[in-house]
């Protein structure tokens, strides 16, 4: 079993990025600046990480700038981080947004109007499907986590046999992820029976590898995008009694 992951800590490091870009303006004009940080809610693992460095960099750049007010959003769905955001302009004049977008597409437009209105935007991890909305963007390589998974697969495997996958939620990461993946087994004699996504959700990964364990009789390895969902896998191979299957890989 191999694991990649961008680190939660991005968050907090790009937080504090927005803030020092902040703080030579604050020290030579004595002004208050708004930072506004809208992220997922605490839903797994990693989000739970996430939320935590986000609050801890708010206290830490408001102890060192008093002039500099950074305010934390959290958000369970793509639908609750626009009503959020919505929320976040109308009742603040923002300088600067770090955002973790819930998913790419729903995010895109309600961030793009943030941005006309003169806040500087940094985007963290997943993306938007606009580049040129983002003034700064900080994300590990996702082609790499997915093609490295899939070269790992493949040493495993001896280049041969058949997977399924399963996908994260919809975002420009899960998408280069993907790619990088398919782009080294294409080059093997390893099939993909199927992917489909789980939204990088213990419960969902579940119900979607129990409908894969009942459709192929034979699956040599899962590759499930995200540690959460990789339990919810286990779980239903053990539950199933399949002895087939030998790799779960996740990213």
């Amino acid at each position: 079993m191999t694991k990649y992951r961008p680190n939660a800590r991005m968050l907090m490091s790009s937080v504090l990025l927005a803030g020092s870009t902040l703080a030579s303006a604050v020290h030579a004009q004595d002004i208050e600046f708004t930072v506004a940080v809208s992220i997922p809610a605490a839903t797994h693992g990693w989000t739970g990480g996430v939320v935590y460095h986000a609050e801890r960099a708010e206290t830490e750049i408001e102890a060192a700038f008093p002039n500099i007010d950074v305010i934390v959003s959290t958000a369970s769905s793509a639908t609750a981080q626009v009503s959020a955001l919505e929320d976040l302009t109308a009742t603040n004049d923002l300088d600067a947004l770090v955002i973790l977008p819930f998913t790419s597409e729903e995010l895109t437009g309600p961030v793009a109007q943030v941005a006309s209105e003169g806040t500087f935007i940094t985007v963290v991890d997943r993306g938007l499907a606009d580049e040129s909305i983002q003034d700064l963007y900080v994300a590990g390589d996702n082609i790499a986590v997915g093609a490295n998974t899939a070269t790992w697969l493949t040493e495993q495997l001896g280049g041969e046999g058949q997977i399924v996958v399963l996908r994260g939620i919809p975002t420009v990461i899960d998408d280069e992820r993907i790619q990088g993946f398919t782009e080294v087994i294409e080059e093997t004699d390893i099939e993909i029976l199927d992917i489909q996504y789980a939204n990088w959700n213990q419960d969902e990964a579940f119900t979607l590898m129990q409908d894969y364990l009942a459709r192929y009789p034979q699956i040599d390895a899962v590759w499930a995008n995200d540690d959460d969902m990789l339990l919810g896998v286990l779980e239903a191979i053990d539950q199933a009694g399949r002895e087939d299957i030998n790799l779960a890989a996740t990213a």
